[in-house]
């Protein structure tokens, strides 16, 4: 046993009712007090399930489980755990439970019996660390899925528990807001002794803890720091996981002959390119300028917004302007990102392009405002999607909707009805009536088949007993059942391992590549966009700060990071080889970034007949 051991696990198994199988199969874990435990794994691996048994919200089949000396199964204990064991799940809205963030906060804090005065300090000091204190009188469900997040810290956070564990906490929020979460979950294991169990999908967070573990099929697969888990190579791609980028650019160098280690962190790998140029007579040099991808463009399906503003409980104290006068235009045969920090008004921006938030002009009862004597006239919204005039009130709404796809954060949350098939079959049935049975069963199908799932298998199942990954395809299948001309995703793959986030952008690019005109992502993932888009735009304060390339955008480093933003890994790659006097100018893509290494590489060294010089 280790020393101030604070957790313990032996041999512990769980098993959802009806499941079948074992979500929690043999789990024997041992925690130090103070230690950061670091837990990763693919979706469905046991990971969320254990985060619950530590906390006693689920009770073990078999085995022990002891925290801070207590037997989570026996009497009370459970209660009086989860005063010490503190969880914040992935999705905020499952916590709320309060009108005002103040409440909010104040809610762990009340029922564990914390004194009225020390109560206002902590609600204090937990949005502080969160960077929320602005919003302390505001209300949950007027704020963006990245604040209630922060909010939801903030709340298990004044609690001040011995373990705090962090399920995907992060997931969505933007990189400023991951940093200062992952910032205040640092200072609070090293300066407050604080014990962190981190449940994450981005090896950069994963890095920061004592130890890590990958969970596979509800057992403890890998062990040991996270350096060694991530530099396992196929081991990781053994139990569903993918390789850090890292080490898919160290792999592709050292197949074009540069030796290279296995190292995880962007500026640790430009020393490693660094090195090897050097012993090959480079001291500088510049790769050829990056080709940026070319899209055919079509202007059946093009986007135009113009002048867009939209204020939230407009003449209330609630009043929040989300949207500034937005100018934007999208073409047809985009794969469009839209990228922004948390508030900045994506969202808002994207409901208004299938009217799920109408202009004020397509209202029935709407009047045209009068310029008032000495104020300029008033300036029109305006929204234009293909032939749909969004500003119209004659715009065929339900014809636009079933021809603009949109699917939400969380998509999971959409699903609804008892079955696979009644769910995707529910908006074809809406959108598309007159159709046969037979046609309908047909669409379903094709649609259920697409996103990777088996028709025969799920059809006739409950999407709540789904897995987390099949219930996001059910839903996306829902939407793509009436094959949209433009399809809209907020954050697709937010939450999802590695693995099934290829998945779903493999999928996205296949439906673009055969039937979808246009697809637009909203995404905090900065290499998920140069991965993927042919044009990006940064939405800050409301407005559209820059559309252009991702390639152009991300060469706008520092006034990205300056709006709470980050840059790809390769562009930090790029930023440290630059400080050695090295520039590699690439599109952002891993593939991309070690093509133009390897070609300033081998230039170099059959200009100095591949010998270093003294």
């Amino acid at each position: 046993m280790f020393k101030d051991c604070i957790i313990e696990c032996e041999n512990v198994k769980f098993s959802y009712p009806d499941s079948g199988a074992y979500a929690i199969n043999g789990v024997s874990l041992k925690l130090k007090k103070g230690e950061f435990l670091s837990v990763i794994g693919h979706n469905g691996s046991g990971k969320s399930t254990l985060a619950r048994l530590l906390n006693g919200l689920l009770e073990a089949d078999e085995g022990k489980i002891t925290v801070l000396g207590m037997d989570i199964a026996e009497g009370k204990n459970a209660v009086e755990i989860r005063k010490h064991v503190g969880v914040v799940f992935q999705n905020p809205d499952n916590q709320m439970v309060a009108s005002i963030v103040e409440d909010d906060v104040a809610f762990g804090p009340e029922n564990i019996g914390v004194a009225r005065e020390e109560i206002g300090e902590r609600i204090q000091w937990a949005l502080n660390a969160v960077g929320m204190e602005e919003f302390r009188t505001s209300t949950p469900a007027r704020l963006s899925g990245g604040q209630k997040q922060r909010i939801a810290v903030a709340g298990v956070l004044a609690i001040k528990p011995d373990v705090l564990i962090l399920d995907e906490s992060t997931a969505m929020l933007d990189p400023k807001g991951r940093r200062e979460v992952i910032g205040v979950v640092q200072k609070l294991n090293k300066e407050e002794g604080m014990t962190i169990i981190l449940i994450t999908h981005f090896m950069e967070e994963a890095l920061l803890a004592d130890r890590a573990i990958v969970m596979n099929k509800g057992e403890i697969a890998l062990e040991g720091t996270p350096e060694e888990i991530f530099t396992s190579g196929e081991m990781l791609e053994t139990f569903n996981l993918s390789l850090p980028r890292t080490s898919v650019i160290s792999e592709n160098l050292r197949k074009a002959g540069m030796e290279i280690k296995n190292v995880l962190r962007p500026e640790e790998l430009a020393e490693e390119i660094t090195k090897n140029f050097v012993n090959c007579g480079i001291y500088g040099g510049q790769s050829s300028i990056c080709e940026e991808k070319n899209v055919k463009i079509a202007h059946d399906w093009d986007i135009d917004v113009k002048y867009l503003t939209y204020t939230y409980s407009k003449k209330s104290p609630f009043a929040t302007k989300a949207l500034k006068g937005v100018n934007l235009h999208i073409d047809e045969g985009e794969f469009f990102g839209i990228i922004g920090h948390t508030g900045s008004g994506k969202s808002t921006l994207i409901q208004h392009l299938n009217a799920l938030i109408k202009l004020p002009q397509a209202q029935k009862r709407y009047k045209k405002p009068k310029a008032k004597k000495g104020q300029p006239t008033p300036v029109i919204s305006h929204i234009s999607v293909g032939q749909f005039d969004l500003g119209s009130k004659k715009c065929d709404f339900k014809a636009l909707r079933a021809s603009v796809g949109m699917v939400f954060q969380y998509p999971e949350y959409q699903l609804f009805a008892e079955s696979v098939f009644a769910d995707v079959a529910f908006g074809l049935k809406n959108f598309k009536k007159g159709l046969s049975k037979e046609e309908i069963e047909e669409a379903v199908k094709q649609s259920i088949e697409i996103v990777g799932l088996n028709y025969e298998e799920v059809k006739d199942k409950s999407p709540f007993d789904l897995s987390g990954g099949q219930k996001r395809r059910v839903a996306i299948a829902g939407v793509i059942v009436t094959k949209p001309q433009i399809l809209i995703l907020d954050e697709p793959a937010a939450g999802l391992d590695p693995k099934g986030k290829n998945e779903i952008m493999e999928l996205l690019h296949k439906l673009h590549r055969e039937w979808c005109k246009t697809v637009i992502i909203v995404s905090h993932d900065m290499d998920e966009v140069a991965d993927n888009c042919t044009k990006a735009c940064v939405i800050a304060e409301g407005q559209v700060f820059a559309c252009d390339t991702p390639y152009k955008i991300f060469k706008r480093a520092d006034e990205l990071k300056a709006l709470g933003l980050d840059i790809p890994l390769t562009a930090k790659i790029a930023q440290g080889l630059a400080k050695n006097g090295i520039i590699i100018d690439s599109d952002c893509t891993v593939s991309n970034f070690s093509e133009k290494v390897i070609e300033v590489y081998s230039r170099g060294k059959s200009s100095n007949g591949g010998e270093a010089d003294a």
